[in-house]
């Protein structure tokens, strides 16, 4: 038999027994430590095979994202013969070099003499081109008047159906209609540069995303500006003067609970507020950055207080020590220091208001904008809203171009975070 292993408790008045050294060759013992061993690797099998289903969602993400939306990059023109002297423009040449040479092209008729030429090239049987085909004809006819006095062939987006049939499979019709023009030369292929400099069109060959991506940029600018200052001064506040009172501690449980409040609630607030209130415009990137800014602005400040307590007690009480000022302690030596984690909090808040649609679609922007904004207070959208208007579109064309602004979204989110990171490592210290 075993003996135990620990001796037992010493009667009072007697010296306490010598504990005997513990027999590590005993089959017990053995058992107990092939059972820590065992646990240990189960733990670390868990915690790898965690970190692969992350990655492999992360994968199936991007390889889904990829696969779907690289098309939308891609655009399908087809050779629309045009004989410009038999439709007979009445357009004056020295109208194509003014600002209304749109109007004038437009007035004489331009749109239903692609149209004709188109029927005349290909018959009434497939559409070839898209609707919005004339307005190719109509740059190029303004970037070369002489076009107007012969005949000419110029690459005009295809049809969507056209453009199925080209990139995978589509109608036979169109298959068929493919065919003869790969065979005459008449069709293309190339680089959209339209996706990423063109706005919203019910014509999915013509959308772009330029116009999302810039009410973007001024709703996320206009978030930063407010959220960021506003957020930092208030954690140097609770954190350095205010005092330790039950009114702190309200504040402070509030903004807690403010953190994980549903931000359908904050586009409700922006919108009595902003809207109902102050009479701002609707629509606009500037009442979009407010809104997010209030959502965003709990989690500056709950990160922004983290950072500043974890900086140690004796950087404060050295530099009162050579004579600083409360205030040069803050802005000299805490601020300086904390800020790296300020930062990770503010990449959390802005990546998190960047991906946001709920509170933006309660102040209306979710309208139909086919022209990038040109202000704070102009019409737009923005690239999640966008994302979510072309997701509920009929067109199959509509499909790849909603992947392919996911897309962009994921790289303006990478490309934001990227430069936060290389902020926050750049004025990172450690001690």
């Amino acid at each position: 038999m075993n003996s135990p292993l620990v001796a037992g408790v010493p009667a009072a008045g007697h010296e306490p027994a010598e504990r005997r050294p513990t027999d590590w060759n005993t089959q017990s013992m053995q058992r107990r430590i092939r059972r820590r061993y065992a646990a240990e690797r189960r733990f670390r099998l868990m915690g790898l095979l965690a970190v692969l289903l992350s990655a492999g969602f992360l994968a199936f993400l991007l390889v889904s994202m990829l696969t779907a939306g690289i098309g939308g990059f891609q655009r399908v023109q087809v050779a629309l013969p045009i004989d410009f002297p038999a439709a007979q423009l009445e357009v004056a040449p020295a109208q194509l070099a003014t600002a209304g040479a749109d109007l004038a092209l437009s007035g004489a008729g331009l749109e239903g003499v692609t149209g004709l030429a188109a029927v005349k090239a290909f018959g009434e049987d497939q559409p070839v081109i898209a609707e919005s085909a004339w307005l190719t004809v109509r740059d190029a006819i303004k970037a070369d008047p002489t076009l107007l006095t012969r005949r000419a062939a110029l690459y005009v987006p295809a049809a969507p159906g056209i453009e199925e049939a080209y990139k995978a499979t589509g109608e036979p019709a169109a298959e068929q209609m493919v065919q003869r023009l790969k065979a005459a030369g008449a069709i293309r292929s190339g680089f959209n540069w339209g996706f990423l400099t063109g706005a919203d069109s019910t014509d999915p060959t013509a959308v772009g995303i330029w116009g999302a991506l810039k009410g973007s940029l001024l709703t996320m600018a206009i978030t930063l500006l407010i959220a960021f200052p506003v957020g930092v001064l208030s954690a140097l506040y609770l954190e350095e003067y205010a005092p330790k009172n039950r009114w702190t501690d309200l504040i402070e449980v509030s903004i807690n609970n403010l953190a994980a409040v549903p931000s359908i609630i904050f586009g409700l607030l922006g919108l009595a507020l902003f809207l109902g209130t102050f009479n701002l415009p609707r629509s606009a990137p500037i009442v979009g950055g407010l809104t997010l800014a209030l959502m965003i602005m709990p989690v500056i400040v709950i990160a922004g207080r983290n950072a500043i307590k974890a900086v140690p007690p004796s950087i404060r009480d050295a530099a009162l020590g050579v004579g600083a000022s409360p205030v040069q302690v803050v802005f000299h030596h805490v601020l300086p220091l904390a800020l790296p984690g300020i930062l990770t909090g503010t990449i959390i808040g802005m990546a998190r208001a960047l991906g946001e649609t709920a509170p933006l679609l309660m102040i209306g922007m979710r309208a139909f904008i086919v022209q990038a904004p040109d202000g704070l207070s102009a019409p737009a959208t923005v690239l999640p809203v966008q994302i979510f208007l072309w997701s509920d579109q009929v067109s199959r064309g509509f499909i790849e171009k909603t992947s392919a602004a996911i897309l962009v979204l994921l790289a303006f989110l990478l490309a934001m975070n990227a430069f936060a990171i290389y902020l926050r490592n750049r004025f990172e210290t450690r001690w």
